[in-house]
């Protein structure tokens, strides 16, 4: 245990680490916040780097530029950085997890989301393995209600304290914990896909592929690889989404049905977004993976989307045909799939609308796409998805056959408000 830190100290170590930054990372990121009057004026990237390493041991506090270039690349005020809360000092466990704790207090909710706290030394109780998986289902339901804006600081507290206990856990148990784990840094990587933040997405799978293979579990593996497919989809890059698809299937007859089905799944989303379009190719993939559906029958908590959405393997159909420019067989899926979607899943049902009227727009139906639009958008404020933004989005290009007609204006009104 060191000395006791300024909180300010505390606070820009713990900012760094929740999102995974080396201190060589976090100087890159202050230079990229510097304004391009200020840039050449910077030290060397090495001085940077002792400075972060001076000011996160506490010796001095960060001055102008710093400040601001701080505030800057951790999206935060200055207030929130360098504001003393109240007078109090945190004292500082250096485990390499960047967990901290105030001293009369037993947890301490920073800006990002996590609960910071002491590293947990005592011997692991098997029932915790348990403990973490039973709350899985929830948190699921809960994303699809809520959307990340709500649900990302829970789920974020217990992916750091699984992480935490796995280090002072022995086996078994900490296999147990390595494979909550996956599933809960799965979910947090999906959690801040949703909420437009890639950086923290593609760390959080980063640890949900490392925690698999150290789990040594096959199914671990194939999971998390495709939920690295599952961010190549919302970075456009199909090749990726297929190599990653493929990659999750090289064990393929290792594999219990519901891990198939969402790297097959995945491979036919990633083949309607190469350029060389191959629809039976597609359907094909969706056929082999409709036919698993019906005997997923295990007992992992995650990974249960094919069991949870009504219609699952029609919503990737319709998602894939309207990447495929089959635009009317993709409004007939979609009409029938939302005709049976639960009203309260609005994060879920308003991607599906704007999908439906993205097909719409191409037929086209313009009075229908302003309609399902305006509801669609409805969702956002309530989400705070910004995948969502997105999907909306990318309405108006299938609309631009009548842009300039009054749908069309009204069209641009509603995707305007997301700019």
């Amino acid at each position: 245990m060191s000395d006791d830190l300024p909180a300010w100290a505390v606070r820009l170590r713990a900012e760094r680490r929740n999102r995974l930054w080396s201190q060589r990372e976090m100087a890159r990121r202050l230079v990229e916040a510097a304004d391009e009057d200020i840039r050449p004026r910077l030290p060397s990237r090495e001085t940077m780097i002792r400075r972060i390493k001076a000011y996160e041991a506490g010796h001095n506090r960060p001055g102008d530029p710093y400040r601001v270039l701080y505030a800057r690349a951790f999206g935060l005020g200055e207030v929130d950085l360098f504001g003393e809360a109240g007078g109090r000092s945190i004292r500082e466990a250096d485990d390499g997890l960047g967990v901290y704790r105030q001293p009369d207090d037993i947890l301490n909710m920073n800006r990002t989301g996590a609960v910071i706290h002491l590293p947990y030394q005592a011997p692991v109780a098997p029932e915790l393995v348990m403990y973490f998986l039973e709350q899985l289902p929830g948190h699921y339901k809960a994303d699809m209600y809520l959307g990340p804006r709500h649900l990302i600081p829970t789920v974020a507290t217990q992916a750091e304290l699984i992480k935490e206990l796995a280090l002072a856990a022995d086996a078994p148990v900490r296999r147990g914990l390595l494979g909550a784990g996956v599933a809960y840094a799965a979910l947090l990587g999906w959690l801040y896909q949703d909420a437009g933040d890639v950086v923290r997405s593609r760390a959080w799978r980063a640890v949900a592929l490392d925690m698999a293979h150290r789990s040594q579990d096959p199914q671990l593996i194939s999971y998390a690889l495709t939920n690295k497919a599952m961010l190549a989809l919302d970075l456009d890059d199909g090749r990726m989404v297929v190599d990653y698809a493929e990659a999750a299937l090289a064990d393929e007859s290792k594999l219990c049905p519901k891990v198939r089905v969402l790297a097959l799944v995945h491979q036919a989303l990633g083949h309607s977004m190469l350029p060389a379009t191959n629809r039976d190719l597609v359907d094909r993939l969706l056929d082999q993976a409709a036919i698993l559906v019906s005997r997923v029958d295990d007992e992992y908590p995650w990974g249960n989307a094919c069991r949870r959405t009504l219609r699952y393997i029609d919503v990737q159909r319709a998602t894939a045909y309207l990447r495929l420019g089959a635009y009317r067989e993709a409004v007939a899926l979609w009409d029938g799939i939302l005709g049976v979607a639960p009203g309260s899943a609005r994060r879920d049902n308003g991607v599906f609308w704007a999908r439906q009227a993205a097909a719409l727009a191409a037929v086209p139906e313009p009075e229908r796409v302003v309609e399902i639009a305006s509801v669609a958008a409805s969702s956002v404020g309530v989400t705070g998805s910004v995948r969502l933004r997105k999907e909306l989005k990318a309405i108006q290009r299938h609309a631009t056959a009548w842009a300039g007609t009054a749908s069309g204006r009204a069209l641009a009104d509603i995707v305007g408000q997301f700019a």
